[in-house]
């Protein structure tokens, strides 16, 4: 009976330690835009990140996701702008783990039940990606990403490849503009 909650208590430890460093995306667009015109981009503002080697690699990612789809990188005009914007944070998690159950137990006595609660606290850092029209300024298309931060920078790196892989995986959006 106690293993088993033992074990249930690390079940949920890990559970709770997985949701905590899952990736999450949020992806929307302006259904209307005519996104099969734009082939042209230019970065309006380059990120700024604490991390002083993220900024470029965040670039290089979004180039390269841009240029597999036909995209071209322009110095003077473009079709569209973007933007990039870094932030992090710390987080947190509660690990609550019981032991013991309150009720009455063996000759009647009443024992209590004692709960344990463990808080961890861990970076998380967040990339939007913004990408504007270049005639009319407005928004035409917008990427997030947020996940938990490692001390390792390389472990950091290959999360920032794989966030924005999966942002730009579905771009650019069919619209009723590109669809005919």
């Amino acid at each position: 009976m106690k293993t088993s909650r033992v074990l249930l208590g690390i079940c949920l430890g890990l559970a709770i330690a997985c949701s905590a460093s899952a990736q999450k995306l949020f992806i929307d667009y302006d259904h209307k835009a005519p996104f099969s015109d734009y082939r042209t981009y230019k970065w309006l503002r380059k990120p700024q990140s604490p991390d002083p080697f993220m900024a470029d690699r965040i670039v290089e990612a979004v180039n390269a996701q841009l240029s597999a789809r036909g995209w071209h990188e322009s110095r003077d005009q473009a079709d569209v702008g973007i933007t990039a914007n870094v932030a992090t944070r710390r987080a947190r998690t509660v690990e609550r783990f019981y032991s013991g159950a309150p009720g009455w137990g063996w000759r009647w006595r009443w024992r209590p039940g004692y709960v344990t609660t463990t808080v961890n606290s861990y970076p998380m850092g967040s990339l939007v990606i913004d990408i504007f029209d270049a005639k009319d300024k407005g928004i035409v298309w917008r990427g997030a990403a947020t996940q938990a931060l490692s001390a390792n920078p390389d472990k950091n790196t290959k999360k920032l490849s794989k966030a924005v892989e999966k942002l730009f995986k579905k771009f650019p959006p069919q619209t009723a503009e590109s669809r005919g």
